[in-house]
């Protein structure tokens, strides 16, 4: 019987960054996925600024990449009465570039240190493979489905079964469930989703055109959207586009003709390749439980959203850093009893508001579709004059979904039993972030006037953080020692950042959440170590 440390559980996205952050820090592991290969399905569409901090702090940002949309492109949002008549309303932001300008030109700590990414989940999938795959602690099984898993005291043994029948026993001391919305890993553990099922059937057209000029015809946007020509996503900029429309209620989706509805759909009729095409229904649902024991979920195993907002994967990335630091501390023996416990108290309620704010994020799109009139269509005065107030009524609603700063980047870990809380919280806005570190956030990015950013400082593990070089740390080095956790002190000397840190001690958790702060070193520094490290 093979034996490896961590067994994941689905090669999607999740799985492999979990795979990724696990080897990262020293952790053999095992990726098992039931398909063949990565997917074909372009299931999300962009990576924002949170989980392209994480793949930096993985050293790993820049050739994501490489691999996404070309750095030079916006990311803008146009709404359309169809691709092929009128442009109503747009909303305008930043190519990469513009958005790094914009974040240093706002250097008080509210802002992301990395810029959103233009990136499917097709071309995602294969790059974080293949960085996985240049790791010597790092193997991944493709085509071997998870089959049950048998929780004892020593550890966990999982049978798998390859796509010609054969099955085999891993044993592992922690298993990963990140095998998506119809998670056998989950189901084995009996733990159920709650929430709001099959939102609204959508059919996807995912397609390659040579007609660059009329899918950029109003210029280059990340997303069209249109309540009866569907959101059409601009996945390259070049060739490949994915077009989602809503299936009425009386149509069966077999009946469908693919380039017949993308016809209808954006207007007119061009030269298109149908790469994937089929029905498809989002769910706005989260677990009741995240995990127990050795075991433990992550990804769209414990939620599921429907795709306003980009929150499914993204939530999924913050979920893996989450299960990979956790599970490798208790691995190298100084993580203690809650830690994996925490991984509810910290990750569920996270899913929990996420799942809010996609539905949310839908009912604004139902407000523009009920302020929609056919009149729209019609090339007329009084055409002209309803796209004029239908575009009003559009720019009024705003898009919240991709301007969410706080949602994205200040959620916060209360109630923690790994966490130093203080109790009363700071304002919270699910806009912006609000800089601070009251224990539980996220801590605030900021050029420090070297122009190097504090997180490119921070270590792998615990970092101290000493804004003033007069108070003696050596009791809280000495504590982190005495538990064998890892830590790093920097020292900082810089007046803005330590206007932002608002205290003269941080301490930095190893997913760059605040886990302590105070102005002097506390008589218990055994305390605040063994609490962080979840003892």
């Amino acid at each position: 019987m093979d034996s490896i440390p961590v067994l994941v559980v689905g090669a999607g996205p999740v799985g492999l960054a979990t795979a990724y952050e696990l080897q990262s820090r020293g952790i053999r592991v095992l990726v098992v996925e039931r398909n063949a290969t990565t997917t074909r399905h372009p299931k999300m569409d962009v990576t924002n600024g949170r989980s392209m901090e994480h793949f930096r702090r993985l050293g790993i940002a820049e050739k994501v990449r490489d691999a996404g949309v070309s750095r030079e492109n916006v990311m803008d949002v146009a709404w359309v009465t169809r691709l092929g008549e009128w442009e109503v309303a747009r909303f305008n932001y930043p190519n990469v570039h513009d958005w790094r300008a914009k974040i240093a030109d706002n250097n008080d700590g509210t802002q992301p240190l990395e810029p959103y990414m233009r990136m499917s989940q097709i071309v995602l999938e294969p790059v974080l493979r293949d960085l996985l795959l240049q790791s010597p602690l790092a193997e991944i099984r493709y085509g071997w489905a998870f089959e049950s898993f048998k929780e004892d005291a020593e550890g966990v043994t999982v049978t798998i079964r390859s796509a010609d029948g054969k099955a085999e026993q891993v044993r592992c001391q922690l298993l990963a469930g990140c095998d998506g919305g119809n998670s056998r890993v989950r189901e084995q553990m009996g733990i159920t989703c709650q929430g709001k099922w099959s939102i609204v059937q959508f059919y996807m057209i995912h397609y390659r055109t040579p007609n660059r000029d009329l899918m950029q015809r109003f210029g280059v946007a990340w997303h069209y959207q249109s309540p009866v020509g569907g959101t059409l996503i601009a996945q390259d900029d070049k060739e490949i586009w994915t077009l989602h429309n809503i299936i009425p209620p009386d149509v069966d989706p077999k009946s469908i003709d693919p380039k017949k509805l993308l016809f209808e759909s954006l207007g007119f009729e061009f030269e298109a390749e149908i790469l994937q095409a089929n029905p498809w229904t989002p769910h706005l649902v989260v677990a009741d439980g995240y995990g127990r024991g050795r075991v433990w979920l992550g990804g769209d195993s414990t939620h599921q959203y429907i795709p306003t907002g980009g929150y499914g994967m993204n939530t999924g990335i913050g979920d893996a850093v989450d299960l990979g630091w956790k599970f490798a501390a208790v691995l190298e023996g100084w993580g203690g009893p809650k830690l994996l416990e925490s991984i509810e108290v910290e990750r569920r309620p996270v899913g929990l508001a996420n799942c809010e704010a996609a539905g949310y994020n839908m009912d604004i799109r139902i407000k523009i579709a009920e302020a929609y009139s056919p009149l729209v269509h019609e090339d007329s005065e009084a055409g002209a004059t309803a796209r004029e107030a239908w575009g009003a009524r559009i720019l009024e609603l705003l898009n919240e979904e991709n301007e969410s700063l706080g949602l994205e980047l200040d959620y916060r870990y209360r109630n923690s039993p790994i966490i130093c809380s203080e109790g009363d919280e700071p304002e919270w806005h699910r806009l912006k972030f609000q800089a601070g570190t009251w224990p539980g956030k996220r801590a605030p990015h900021v050029f420090l006037e070297s122009g190097k950013p504090i997180f490119d400082l921070f270590g792998q593990w615990f970092t101290l953080l000493q804004f003033d070089e007069s108070v003696d740390v050596s009791g809280i080095v000495s504590a982190a020692a005495n538990r064998k956790v890892p830590l790093k002190v920097v020292r900082v000397d810089d007046a803005n950042a330590r206007r932002i840190y608002e205290r003269d001690l941080v301490l930095i958790r190893p997913d760059q959440h605040v886990a302590w702060r105070g102005d002097g070193v506390p008589d218990d520094c055994i305390g605040i170590i063994d609490r962080a490290r979840g003892a």
